[in-house]
């Protein structure tokens, strides 16, 4: 299967691989993650960004050993708008910061008429686009690729001896054959900003 955008190599995985994913501070919604595999070792780290991220608007995505991966940045808006946006976009950078880099992936979510969803636009491939369906507030949702091909998948994990749901703070994420590791990450920050776990994007409901 072709997994589309690659962000970092070493994160392409021949097999479906399962990662677990861990909000280190529940003090605000957008604070840190780690994300470790089935073995309990560290993959991704994400320092805590806390409550001022929303007007920072830029979050870097590291690997186990501090390594800058991947940077997202809220696109900038025209504050002087007549009236709010319905649409919020997102870009994703490869490496540290932004600053002279161009975007190789933005993300935007678009609310018409009570209907949201999230469409991933991978530059400098045309037709390369990803939606994702569901609702990441809950830890349910999927990235599918423009064939409908599922790649990724988000949801609620399952303590593996008591059978009992845990709560949203720990998630899986489920990467098909293919599938960048480092990219399905940079898309669940992004969905963790324009969720703020309180706004649903869902094509459901």
């Amino acid at each position: 299967m072709n997994g589309g955008l690659v962000v970092n190599e070493g994160f392409i995985y021949e097999e479906e691989k399962l990662l677990t994913v861990l909000k280190t501070s529940l003090f605000f919604a957008n604070d840190g993650f780690t994300v470790y595999d089935c073995k309990g070792e560290l993959v991704f780290r994400v320092e805590s960004y806390g409550p001022d991220s929303r007007d920072q608007g830029e979050i870097a995505l590291m690997d186990a050993h501090g390594r800058c991966l991947l940077t997202v940045r809220r696109k900038l808006i025209n504050w002087y708008a007549q009236r709010p946006s319905l649409h919020q976009r997102w870009e994703g950078y490869s490496g540290e910061g932004t600053d002279g880099n161009k975007p190789i992936f933005s993300v935007r979510r678009s609310s018409i008429i009570g209907r949201c969803s999230v469409t991933v636009e991978v530059y400098g491939s045309p037709g390369a686009e990803y939606q994702i369906e569901g609702s990441f507030a809950n830890r349910s949702c999927t990235i599918f690729n423009a064939a409908k091909e599922s790649m990724a998948e988000i949801r609620r994990k399952v303590d593996a001896s008591t059978n009992v749901v845990l709560g949203k703070d720990v998630f899986s994420l489920c990467l098909k054959p293919g599938f960048d590791g480092a990219f399905a990450m940079g898309l669940v920050l992004i969905l963790d900003q324009i969720t703020g776990d309180d706004a649903v994007p869902t094509t459901e409901d």
